[in-house]
């Protein structure tokens, strides 16, 4: 195993027993609940499914992310104790902790020449973002230096596909992502948006599908339109959600069943509460490895 710091945001949305036994480092966004802060750790502090019900009963969340002093407190150590650092952040296309994270590196390069800190824009999000990180796992256990692994993330971040559908339109309104009156609507005909996640780690409505049946059969199609050797696809999967785990795990049959070659059953975590602050309940995400994200 190659001795660097392989490190995320929480925002990865892996279980904290996958981050430790992955041997990836985070460092936790931060989220309100009625006013009171909380860091956004993995569901210690609040376990989901009291978040989002806090949520369906009308509880006020907000989020905040990593500032430039929280990195340079969480990065020290590391490099005190002679690491160098690859370090992937949330995209750039939803949040600026990009910015805070390089802002940091730029100081600590200056204190630590000798010491490598590369940082990255992952342009995705949730378990898709931690998809990235566990195949990172991969190539570090399998002896990849820091210097060509910074060099593969660049080249093939934008092949992980982040597909998304939502079954409660109450927080898309909400948070001003669609009207009041769009939402009425979508509710009344029982209308799932289908989104993505774009080249530039911007999450894009793509489909407005009448029905959760139809959804969750469309959310697999698209993996067959776009996953790495079609119906061959040996990669592996993973799912996230938020408080709506019976739709998980129906995507995640009908994913299995569409490839039979999977590497492993598909995974399915839940959307943390940075992430679900903002989606609320009733989300769906599907990642997998595929064709590069053009728009």
């Amino acid at each position: 195993m190659q001795d660097y710091v392989l490190s995320c945001c929480s925002t990865a949305d892996l279980s904290e027993r996958h981050f430790r036994e992955r041997n990836i480092d985070y460092i936790c966004f931060h989220f309100y609940l009625n006013g009171k802060p909380y860091d956004d750790d993995l569901g210690k502090s609040i376990p989901f499914p009291e978040f989002y019900k806090a949520m369906q009963n009308g509880a006020e969340t907000r989020t905040s992310q990593v500032n430039e002093g929280e990195f340079i407190e969480y990065f020290t150590p590391f490099l005190e104790a002679g690491k160098d650092i690859l370090h992937v952040c949330l995209s750039s296309g939803i949040s600026g902790v990009y910015n805070s994270a390089m802002l940091a590196k730029e100081q600590l390069q200056e204190k630590y020449p000798d010491r490598k800190i590369y940082i990255v824009d992952s342009l995705g999000a949730s378990s898709g973002y931690g998809l990235l990180m566990d195949t990172l796992a991969d190539f570090r256990d399998g002896g990849m230096d820091i210097d060509r692994l910074h060099e593969w993330t660049e080249a093939h971040k934008l092949e992980v596909h982040h597909w998304f559908f939502s079954t409660d339109l109450t927080f898309y309104v909400k948070g001003g992502r669609i009207s009041k009156a769009a939402g009425w609507f979508g509710t009344a005909l029982s209308i799932c948006p289908l989104l993505n996640m774009d080249n530039l780690g911007r999450l894009i409505p793509r489909e407005k599908i009448r029905t959760k049946k139809k959804v969750i059969v469309r959310i697999v199609e698209q993996m067959k339109a776009h996953a790495k050797n079609g119906a061959d696809y040996n990669g592996k999967c993973f799912i996230s959600n938020s408080a709506c785990e019976e739709d998980a795990r129906e995507v995640a049959r009908l994913v299995e069943a569409a490839f039979p070659k999977l590497n492993g059953k598909v995974l399915i975590n839940s959307i943390g509460t940075t992430i679900g602050s903002h989606t609320g309940p009733g989300t769906v995400a599907l990642f997998f490895w595929g064709d590069e994200r053009k728009d």
